[in-house]
C-alpha cells in the first residue's frame, strides 16, 4: 500500500494508506451489493418516505453510538482502540484509535467515531431495503424506540435534577444555606 501522507490539525504528518484502504473497503461493499442486486432483481425504493428517512436517522444515531460508544460493545472495539480517559455520556465509554497510522488506526478511528460509523450504519439499513425490508424496518423501528427511550432518559434525568435544584430554570439561581 502506498504510503500517503498529510498534516493533521496539529501539523503533523499522518499516513493517509489507512483512510484510503477503508473507502477501497466501503467501495468494494458498494459495488458487490449492487452486482448481486443486478443478478437478483433486487432494487432500491424509488424514494423514501419522511418517515423513513426520519426513522432511518434517528437509527442510525443510536446504532453508530452504540457501537461507538457503548460500554457494551467495548469488547467489539478492543482490538482497535484504548481508552482515552475522557467521560462519556450515560453509558458511553470514549476511546481513541491504537495504531498510529494504516488499516488498524482507519478502523479504530471508524469504530470511535459516531460520525463516521454514520455513513457504514445508514448504507447498511439502505441495503436492507433492497435486500430484506421487513426485517430492515423492524430495525429500524426498534432503534428508533431505543434512541427515543435514550432521550426520555436524559430529559427526566434532567427534569430530576431541576426539581432538586440542580440546575436553575431559566436564570433563577438555586437557593444556598
Amino acid at each position: 500500500m502506498p504510503h500517503f501522507r498529510d498534516r493533521d490539525s496539529s501539523g503533523e504528518n499522518r499516513t493517509l494508506g489507512g483512510y484510503l484502504a477503508t473507502l477501497v473497503l466501503y467501495g468494494m461493499v458498494v459495488a458487490g451489493v449492487v452486482m448481486v442486486g443486478a443478478v437478483t432483481g433486487r432494487q432500491l425504493p424509488a424514494r423514501m418516505s419522511v418517515r423513513t428517512v426520519l426513522g432511518m436517522a434517528l437509527a442510525t444515531h443510536k446504532v453508530s453510538r452504540l457501537v461507538t460508544k457503548g460500554a457494551v460493545t467495548a469488547p467489539v472495539r478492543a482490538p482497535f482502540t484504548t481508552p482515552s480517559g475522557a467521560d462519556g455520556g450515560p453509558g458511553e465509554v470514549m476511546e481513541q484509535p491504537k495504531a498510529d497510522s494504516g488499516f488498524a488506526h482507519s478502523l479504530g478511528e471508524l469504530l470511535s467515531c459516531p460520525f463516521c460509523l454514520d455513513v457504514w450504519v445508514v448504507t447498511g439499513f439502505v441495503i436492507g431495503q433492497a435486500f430484506a425490508p421487513r426485517a430492515t424496518r423492524v430495525v429500524i423501528d426498534a432503534t428508533t424506540a431505543l434512541a427515543g427511550a435514550d432521550f426520555l432518559h436524559l430529559a427526566y434525568a434532567t427534569a430530576q435534577q431541576i426539581a432538586e435544584g440542580e440546575i436553575p430554570l431559566s436564570g433563577a439561581r438555586p437557593a444556598t444555606a
